[in-house]
């Protein structure tokens, strides 16, 4: 068979593959449970981030997403790999080595390759090409004897435009089939293969693609001895110096191959090599795995900082503390305490100091509570206080988050002050000190009873004395005397005791009530700041426990 009828005849076999209508419908791509889970956990990482991050950050991950679900509809058995190169790079010469036939064109006019071109080595593969937007006249079936078809059994190759080409559409048709294929065959030549634009552009960006690039050095028979060899192993320094894992000694990575697509040295072995890729079927599931592996290092600055996150309970106990100092927590306490032992003295002093008590009290009423609105200044004061003590627990709360984390974790701390003050103040209105007057303990009758018998043994005293001195009764100093100077002495003995015994009552009573204070305003302080930066730290570590599953890590 001539080359122009192989050509024709391959040329009619594309054309059926293309409408396909007889063809059976191939099992579609299967994929490893840990694959499955990066990717379901991707999903998730997404769907839980949507209202934090912005739409472009989140772009790719969609995107990977996207394309994974496409190729996982679609065949299983058969693998597309794509032949890329830079003008003059000889990729068209090997692309119809490797089909057997002359399918695409090459020449000296560049660019030679305006459109991309498939070929199938097997049926079925129709939808595979529809995915990469290939018409029906560019697809073709290698014509070639049934040992090199069996080869190649499940292989879609595609040449591809060159990727320096003038043309922009020629490069952009190139980036976009790059991000649909399984494989990548990358085609250099001795005078290109440094060529800053292909290791910037594509080669280190691609690097975590190794397992499933092939970077070929075509038309070695144009290097004389062993110049080769010398360019073969500068062309593996520059791939190191990319991060591309190189596939030697067993190890997985790309495949580096000297060949001459003119002469025929060395395809033999790069089919044998591509034959045996295609026959493992693994290409399309590691290709998807780096697609994620990817873009989960693209979002890495977003979803973790290598620092510990969180609120500790050092953290909100000062936050507390600061509440409780900004309402006065402590000096309700002292009031509460003043208060009781006012009520003390009042209950159990003499009736004598008593009287001159209430006489004061007529000239000027004390409250014995601490004043509900304090003053302007003192007012403002505690506003700062809220408002620093709010600050402060943000600030610790989004210590070692990511940007877009910590920025949510502060606004939820804003949200969660906005009225907090007012609200303290009025926690304080109401929880500083009980209404009425402080509980009477059980001890208070009799001090009340000792102090009256003091009294009327003072009253009996006088009067027994005053008896005499008008001779109703007998002379008699001694009783009387000693009646008054027990009373006397007795009165102020039992109010001293009273109120030592009042210094206990009184201070668990102020610290009662500093303690229902400082309750109260943690409450409140945990129901409209605390409680929000939880819910924000909660759905931190949520994402960040699906990102570790993206990655693969626990």
């Amino acid at each position: 068979m001539s080359e122009n009828a192989a050509a024709a005849a391959a040329e009619q076999a594309g054309a059926r593959e293309a409408r396909g209508p007889g063809a059976q419908p191939a099992a579609t791509l299967a994929l490893d449970g840990p694959l499955r889970s990066r990717l379901d956990a991707l999903r998730e990482l997404v769907g839980l981030s949507r209202t934090r991050l912005d739409s472009k950050t989140l772009a790719e991950a969609g995107k990977v997403l996207d394309e994974a679900a496409s190729r996982r509809r679609l065949s299983g058995r058969h693998t597309v790999v794509a032949i890329a190169g830079a003008t003059g790079s000889g990729k068209s010469q090997l692309f119809n080595a490797l089909a057997g036939v002359t399918i695409s064109e090459t020449g000296v006019r560049r660019p030679t390759t305006a459109s991309p071109i498939a070929c199938s080595w097997s049926d079925g593969a129709g939808t595979l090409i529809d995915r990469l937007g290939i018409p029906g006249r560019l697809r073709r079936r290698p014509v070639q004897s049934p040992e090199a078809e069996a080869q190649l059994q499940g292989l879609v190759l595609v040449d591809l435009p060159d990727h320096d080409s003038a043309a922009v559409q020629h490069r952009e048709q190139v980036d976009r089939i790059l991000t649909l294929v399984d494989a990548v065959i990358w085609v250099v030549d001795p005078e290109k293969y440094a060529d800053a634009m292909l290791h910037e552009r594509y080669l280190r960006p691609m690097a975590g693609h190794a397992e499933v690039m092939f970077v070929v050095l075509n038309q070695v028979d144009r290097l004389p001895g062993e110049a080769a060899e010398l360019v073969l192993d500068d062309l593996r320094r520059l791939l190191d110096e990319d991060g591309v894992a190189l596939g030697e000694y067993g190890e997985p990575g790309a495949a580096v191959l000297a060949l001459s697509a003119l002469t025929g040295e060395g395809v033999g072995e790069l089919r044998e090599v591509l034959g045996q890729f295609v026959a493992e079927r693994q290409a399309p599931a590691r290709r998807i795995a780096a697609d994620v592996d990817a873009a989960a290092s693209r979002l890495r600055p977003v979803y973790t900082t290598g620092r510990r996150a969180g609120l500790s309970e050092e953290a909100r106990d000062e936050f507390a503390a600061r509440l409780a100092d900004a309402v006065g927590a402590t000096a309700a306490g002292e009031a509460a305490e003043r208060a009781w032992l006012r009520n003390a003295n009042r209950a159990c002093g003499t009736p004598w100091l008593r009287l001159w008590r209430w006489y004061n009290d007529r000239r000027e009423p004390p409250t014995g509570r601490m004043r509900l609105r304090p003053p302007a200044d003192e007012e403002a004061t505690a506003r700062q206080r809220v408002e620093q003590a709010v600050r402060t627990v943000a600030d610790r709360a989004s210590a070692g988050l990511p940007v877009p984390w910590a920025q949510a974790v502060r606004e939820a701390a804003v949200r969660g002050a906005h009225g907090l003050p007012e609200a303290l103040d009025e926690l304080a209105a109401r929880a500083g000190l009980p209404p009425g007057k402080p509980p009477r303990p059980g001890w208070w009758p009799v001090a009340v009873l000792a102090q009256a018998s003091m009294t009327i043994l003072q009253i009996i005293g006088g009067l027994w004395l005053v008896g005499q001195i008008v001779g109703f009764m007998a002379p008699n100093l001694g009783v009387p005397v000693l009646l008054m100077v027990a009373g006397i002495v007795g009165g102020p003995v039992v109010e001293w005791s009273c109120r030592m015994a009042a210094r206990g009552p009184a201070r668990r009573y102020g610290q009662d009530a500093e303690r229902r204070l400082r309750e109260a305003a943690a409450g409140c302080g945990r129901a409209r700041v605390l409680d929000p930066l939880a819910a924000e730290l909660l759905r931190y570590r949520e994402v960040r426990e699906q990102y570790g599953k993206v990655v693969g890590v626990g």
